[in-house]
């Protein structure tokens, strides 16, 4: 009997999946593994296939999260928003004292040969502690003082993580802040005074501040965010965008193929296996390789989004909400940047970009959404 029981519930867990999003996913992540041998081959003299192993590595530990929080009740997290708020903000915390820079940012802790980035993680658990708590006020979604509540949780976490300094991430937080905001039923003329005073804080940190000696954004960090504007400049940020429209452009309609991909053969595109491996797409594949993306990422977000039109709960709306948000403003920014119509962020691709941390957390994300349409279609 309990064989047969055990039997009848891996039948039904396997029957209440979100396949269609499940096949998406695992294209996009192989996709990633072939994309990151091919841009990284002659990185590592003498072992070729040191990346791609990893990032083979990587997604072991991200297919048991995908699976465990898939056969998880997300409810039975919405009791905890204060504890996992708090278990968030030390994981930051612990950044400071013993983290370790990598990329200008000291975002990482070193765990023997890995590391690891909390705000990664944490991006998921931003979700569901904002949604824990506009389901908690959601008679007072309407007022500004649970607006303000919900923006203080969410830029808390978003301050530590720009002192890192990690502007891109924090920008992700405040793009799940919003998709939550939206999703709760806050109204209109919140965002749009919200939207305001983002646009004054912009103006002050940018040119106000600067012309009165105080940086509060890095050299680095402004060449980077207007590199775009200018279409590729002599910095670092602009040589890094004309080498990716480059490699680009040069795909022409069907791609050079991988032997003919010289400037991600010949490492003349950096970051070229992570933050700017949909132009190594674009060279190797062409426009319709890098369209073919896009359109996965299409039926992907088409996926999340239908799971967060059909959650049993309020909760778990808001839930989904939140990883729509987060899939869709990291998708646009980074394909956005590679292509020259986005300030450069450093933000990842989803499920393609190289990073042990961030595939953890976006097969994840995707647990989370299968465990939502679960229970919807257990009901």
């Amino acid at each position: 009997m309990q064989r047969g029981a055990l039997s009848a519930s891996l039948r039904s867990f396997l029957v209440g999946m979100d396949w269609v999003l499940i096949v998406v996913a695992a294209v996009l992540l192989g996709l990633g593994v072939f994309m990151i041998k091919t841009s990284t081959g002659h990185d590592v003299p003498g072992n070729s296939g040191y990346f791609e192993f990893r990032q083979v590595l990587f997604l072991i530990p991200a297919a048991v999260a995908c699976v465990v929080l898939a056969a998880f009740d997300i409810r039975r997290l919405q009791a905890f928003p204060r504890v996992l708020l708090g278990g968030l903000l030390g994981a930051l915390g612990v950044v400071f004292a013993i983290g370790i820079t990598v990329r200008g940012a000291n975002a990482w802790i070193s765990v023997g040969p890995f590391q690891l980035q909390p705000s990664e993680f944490g991006k998921v658990a931003l979700v569901v502690i904002l949604a824990a708590i506009a389901a908690e006020r959601s008679s007072d979604i309407r007022r500004w003082r649970t607006t303000l509540v919900l923006i203080a949780v969410a830029t808390g976490p978003a301050l530590l993580i720009f002192l890192e300094p990690d502007l891109g991430m924090a920008l992700v937080y405040m793009a799940i802040l919003v998709g939550a905001l939206f999703i709760a039923g806050t109204p209109w003329k919140h965002f749009a005074i919200g939207g305001c005073v983002v646009s004054m804080a912009i103006m002050l940190a940018f040119v106000v501040l600067p012309g009165v000696g105080i940086h509060v954004v890095k050299g680095y960090q402004v060449q980077r965010l207007t590199a775009f504007l200018h279409g590729g400049n002599s910095s670092t940020a602009g040589y890094q965008l004309s080498q990716s429209k480059t490699a680009i452009g040069s795909g022409g309609a069907l791609g050079k193929g991988v032997s003919g991909a010289t400037q991600t053969v010949y490492n003349f595109l950096p970051e070229d296996h992570t933050d700017f491996i949909f132009a190594v797409v674009g060279e190797v594949f062409g426009f319709v390789g890098a369209a073919s993306v896009v359109g996965l990422f299409g039926i992907l977000m088409w996926r999340a989004l239908r799971i967060t039109a059909q959650a049993a709960t309020q909760f778990e709306q808001i839930v989904a909400a939140g990883i729509c948000a987060m899939f869709a403003f990291e998708i646009v920014v980074n394909i956005g940047m590679n292509v020259g119509l986005m300030p450069i962020t450093g933000i990842p691709l989803p499920f393609v970009s190289y990073g042990g941390s961030h595939i953890v957390a976006d097969l994840a994300a995707v647990g989370v959404l299968l465990s939502i349409h679960r229970r919807r279609e257990a009901i």
